[in-house]
């Protein structure tokens, strides 16, 4: 199946995830104009009135970049809707997505059809975010355009699938619209998720550690500092398994090597204090971070993923072993 038109113009196959707290539009605006899709929660503008302001400005500047680079436009962006019944925004901030006739919209914890039906009524697409096969069917049948396969080292909410196991599963069956997220940070796992089947891969953390990046200077430079052994895979602050930094919990007070379980019952996207502390004071993080080695521009991070993604094809070329499989071709 044809990528739907939207999605074809996306010069690097990579879509920049939503972030918590983290992603606002300097960040959205840097990401589309480097080439990949950028995309932020619309939860994240608040008060709620901020978000049509938001959406006004992305519109608006990658319009005009646009106009004044014709041979390099930008890639389009997403935002991504919480289909959580916490989320007592909703209906409004699905409103304000189809004024402005958001091209991409990104859905989480929750499958509706009339949610797809919405987006699809302004004629935008629909990706959303799954952690198992089983969600990934219910998802489709209900009307998403695509999926985005959230595999095991992912950060924030993540599953415990392999990708390799997971993109093979919904592969079977889905044709469609396929990103895979999970501990993808260089460009060669860029090119891995490409192999392995889907059509782009998400990447959130790497883009945490960049000057654009809505996150303290301590996070970000928390994340330079780590690696895969400083992540912990825990329930607690959500109430759903995701990935967080270890020195993030260690600094709110808590042994991050024994942390109790807690359950969906207790997740809240209502916008209280007590939602947004999981995410400013616990820092998500996943797995892919060691290969993040300073905070950058965006722009820099997006060209480094394209250079390492030119050079793995370069050695798959030069392996003798691949000579017979066509790989010449590349």
């Amino acid at each position: 199946m044809a990528l739907p038109p939207v999605l074809q113009r996306v010069p690097l196959p990579i879509i920049g995830a939503p972030m918590f707290i983290i992603s606002h539009p300097r960040l959205v605006i840097e990401q589309c104009q480097a080439g990949i899709v950028g995309s932020m929660p619309a939860l994240n503008a608040r008060p709620a009135s901020q978000l049509d302001e938001w959406l006004a400005e992305i519109t608006e500047t990658l319009a005009a970049w646009d106009r004044d680079h014709p041979a390099t436009p930008a890639a389009p962006f997403a935002i991504n809707q919480i289909v959580h019944k916490s989320n007592d925004r909703l209906d409004q901030d699905m409103a304000v997505c189809a004024r402005h006739k958001v091209p991409i919209v990104i859905t989480s914890l929750g499958a509706r059809t009339d949610v797809f039906d919405a987006v699809h009524g302004w004629g935008g697409v629909v990706l959303h975010d799954i952690i198992n096969n089983t969600f990934a069917h219910k998802a489709v049948d209900k009307g998403a355009d695509g999926l985005i396969a959230v595999a095991a080292g992912a950060g924030g909410h993540a599953g415990v699938k392999s990708p390799f196991a997971l993109v093979q599963e919904i592969r079977e069956w889905f044709s469609g619209p396929l990103a895979l997220s999970g501990a993808i940070a260089t460009g060669e796992s860029v090119l891995a998720a490409l192999a392995a089947g889907a059509d782009f891969a998400y990447i959130g953390s790497a883009f945490i550690a960049t000057t654009e990046a809505r996150a303290s200077e301590a996070y970000k430079q928390c994340i330079v500092d780590s690696n895969s052994d400083d992540i912990v895979y825990s329930s607690l602050f959500t109430g759903v398994h995701g990935n967080y930094l270890k020195p993030s919990i260690r600094n709110a007070g808590l042994d991050p090597d024994h942390l109790p379980e807690s359950d969906p019952s207790k997740m809240d996207f209502g916008g209280g204090e007590g939602s947004k502390k999981a995410w400013k004071d616990i820092w998500g993080c996943g797995q892919g971070i060691g290969a993040v080695k300073a905070v950058v521009p965006v722009a820099e991070r997006v060209a480094q993923l394209r250079a390492e993604m030119s050079a793995a094809c370069r050695r798959l070329v030069a392996m003798r072993s691949l000579a017979g499989l066509g790989c010449a071709d590349l």
